[in-house]
């Protein structure tokens, strides 16, 4: 899960509701915009704007809006498609009906925690971009002495053919159904671009000028990278009523 999924990226963590749309990060400037009903504000300073631009921004703030959901109907996808292949996985190596209800625990915690952010309308950059991915892979390493300790078992009771077994009765469908769930996945990534594309098109459109240049909130990829310019770093602003900045860990679903 990524918001470069389109060869459009956005250094800034989002948040959309029926307030307005924030974005907001923890270095480079601008660090905090707002806007809602056509007006605009950055870093709490509200900014004098044609009436054409309030205009665009309203369109932006729909579109914005309305993407959320699918983007979060997505995520659920992913969360799906990941946790099928490790269950999958897992009951081919350990044929355990314990492990199949912590897979069962980990998903649900994963899927609530979507609901908890994409589908209250917030995308954080450090829990979504590449961090799900490694999230998952974490889950997978707690698996591993219970999978040695289970082939062992079965190497020692002479049990071992129950793996080759159930990896017989999994043989093909497994992975056919994980591709399915894949290519549904991308297929249904890909519907958002033009969506993600019309976005970047109301931006560049905007006549305002922050310093000087073009408020960038999405941009090609090989422009998507953060200053990070600490030479002109201030104190950061209070939060007012933005969002924290900081990302939600997702937390580790209980082995009870």
């Amino acid at each position: 899960m990524s918001s470069q999924q389109c060869a459009l990226g956005t250094p800034f963590n989002v948040l959309a509701d029926s307030g307005g749309i924030w974005l907001y990060r923890d270095s480079d400037w601008p660090r905090e915009v707002f806007f809602h009903g056509g007006e605009l504000s950055i870093d709490h300073k509200l900014q004098q704007i044609s009436d054409a631009d309030a205009q665009r921004l309203r369109e932006m703030e729909t579109r914005t809006r309305a993407l959320m959901p699918q983007v979060a109907g997505i995520a659920h996808d992913v969360i799906d498609l990941s946790y099928d292949a490790l269950g999958g996985v897992i009951e081919v190596l350990t044929g355990s009906a314990f492990n199949a209800r912590k897979i069962e625990r980990m998903r649900r915690g994963a899927s609530a925690y979507v609901d908890g952010t994409l589908g209250n309308g917030r995308w954080d950059q450090q829990a979504f971009d590449g961090n799900f991915e490694r999230y998952v892979e974490r889950h997978a390493e707690d698996f591993k002495g219970s999978i040695a300790r289970h082939m062992l078992w079965q190497i020692v009771t002479g049990r071992s053919e129950g793996i080759d077994k159930r990896a017989q009765q999994m043989d093909g469908q497994l992975d056919a159904r994980l591709d399915a769930q894949a290519s549904t996945i991308e297929a249904n990534a890909n519907k958002l671009c033009p969506q993600v594309e019309a976005l970047r098109q109301l931006q560049d459109a905007l006549a305002f000028r922050y310093q000087g240049k073009r408020l960038q909130l999405l941009a090609p990829l090989e422009q998507d990278t953060p200053h990070n310019d600490r030479a002109h770093a201030e104190p950061k602003p209070g939060n007012g009523d933005a969002p924290p900045g900081d990302a939600i860990e997702v937390q580790p679903a209980s082995n009870r």
